[in-house]
């Protein structure tokens, strides 16, 4: 998933933020509180967030070299 592929709301949260996103996320997909496709939804998301994370990590260790 390429980075312009992420949502811009995504774009515009904190590596902590994304975090608590995905930690959100699990918590909801594991209550079983969750219809199937609502769950693939929220699991799209939180790769999302996990490759915005990732993204930002890269932007912070080009900064430091």
């Amino acid at each position: 998933m390429k980075s312009k592929n992420i949502p811009a709301d995504i774009k515009k949260k904190s590596i902590k933020e994304s975090q608590n996103e995905i930690k959100n996320i699990i918590e909801r997909l594991e209550s079983n509180e969750i219809n199937l496709e609502d769950s693939m939804d929220q699991y799209t998301r939180m790769l999302q967030l996990n490759y915005h994370i990732q993204d930002q990590f890269k932007l912070k260790a080009n900064e430091l070299k």
